[in-house]
């Protein structure tokens, strides 16, 4: 069973990239395709070969990829992938545009809707740069909108990684979808049920992350808050903090995980698709102090693991907070919680399940060659 794994493009690393390299990683046979590649910015692949596209031969490509934006989908329409049985595309914007042969089958695991074109607006909050030019890019995308409407249409099975992503691809996309949660690589994550006397922030620091909100509040409250990370906002947001706040910038991943482990609570004030952020925070043992919309809705439980604030406001944020200090946590429980529902090994298990089911219904004679062994999981 010849597989291909197809990526929107490699140059960067972020959450649905990390979960790319899972992928990767769990089919070591697979070929690997994606329209841009920029080894030195995204995923380690090792000796892994990497097909791109014709993009990948414009200069500073990988730099400028989001002015790519209307030839992805020629691009990935142009790869020739007739001869893989299996397809499978990691994809919030134009992977699952791949063409597949008569009898193939592709699962789509879609980290979202393609969020520029359906969500525009409030996409270039973020990038101010093309906000002048919105009359402009709003013609170009009306376009985009049927390509990427036609072209959704092309995976034989959508997987989502929360329950609020399958809605928006039902809602928007008109396909089902299944629901696996990603995972966190949990051997990076270190216990402690001994709390220091501090709240943590780990985010990028860009606008719809809301971290605003979270300084108003703690300088209110005067409590200590740590904020890791970088972003755009950073010098707007160091501007409104008390002495109570400090931003540590970029830290190792140990210090993060040394971090994480000893914080009273990890705060997310952002509507996350999913959001890693709250089960890393788990599996250090540490309750999150969250809005309650979005991907935390199915990693959370409220009391247990965390405490859920109803609206995106300094006030909201302040009474969950004092709630959340009045809780004894198991921090044994809340990392128990993560182990078993949030690991690699879990989520391949479910990959496996689907992938199964896939098969039957294409009443494929040799699902061994489909299902590989867990491979560093």
């Amino acid at each position: 069973m010849k597989i291909a794994l197809v990526h929107d493009y490699l140059t960067q690393r972020g959450g649905a990239e990390r979960v790319f390299e899972l992928l990767c990683n769990y089919f070591p046979k697979a070929d690997i395709f994606t329209s841009l590649y920029d080894p030195q910015r995204t995923i380690d692949l090792s000796d892994r070969v990497v097909n791109t596209t014709k993009l990948q031969k414009i200069p500073r490509a990988s730099q400028f990829f989001r002015l790519l934006a209307p030839f992805y989908y020629p691009a990935f329409r142009a790869l020739n992938l007739q001869d893989y049985d299996l397809i499978i595309s990691s994809c919030a914007s134009f992977a699952k545009a791949v063409r597949k042969r008569a009898g193939a089958k592709h699962i789509c695991f879609c980290h979202n809707i393609t969020r520029f074109l359906w969500n525009t607006k409030v996409y270039l909050r973020e990038f101010d740069e093309f906000k002048y030019f919105y009359p402009l890019i709003e013609k170009t995308f009306e376009s985009m909108r049927k390509a990427d409407l036609r072209y959704a249409q092309e995976p034989d099975l959508y997987i989502a990684n929360s329950t609020t992503v399958a809605r928006r691809i039902e809602n928007t996309y008109h396909q089902p979808a299944k629901v696996i949660n990603y995972p966190i690589d949990s051997s990076k994550f270190v216990f402690s049920d001994q709390k220091e006397d501090f709240y943590l922030v780990s985010s990028r620091m860009i606008t719809y992350k809301r971290i605003d909100i979270i300084i108003e509040a703690f300088n209110w409250l005067g409590w200590p808050l740590l904020i890791i990370g970088e972003g755009p906002e950073r010098e707007r947001l160091e501007s409104k903090a008390l002495e109570n706040i400090r931003f540590l910038g970029h830290v190792s991943d140990a210090e993060r995980s040394h971090l994480m482990a000893k914080a009273r609570s990890v705060i997310v004030a952002a509507l996350e698709d999913y959001g890693l952020v709250p089960v890393e925070a788990n599996a250090s043992g540490t309750p999150v102090i969250a809005y309650g919309a979005g991907g935390v809705l199915d990693t959370q439980i409220p009391g247990k693991t965390g405490v859920f604030f109803k609206r995106q406001t300094p006030e909201a944020l302040q009474v969950a907070l004092i709630e959340a200090s009045k809780i004894s946590w198991d921090h044994a429980q809340i990392r128990d919680h993560a182990l078993s529902h949030f690991t690699e090994q879990v989520f391949f298990s479910k990959v496996k399940g689907i992938i199964e089911e896939v098969d039957r219904v294409h009443s494929c004679n040799k699902p061994d060659q489909l299902i590989p062994r867990i491979v560093a999981v």
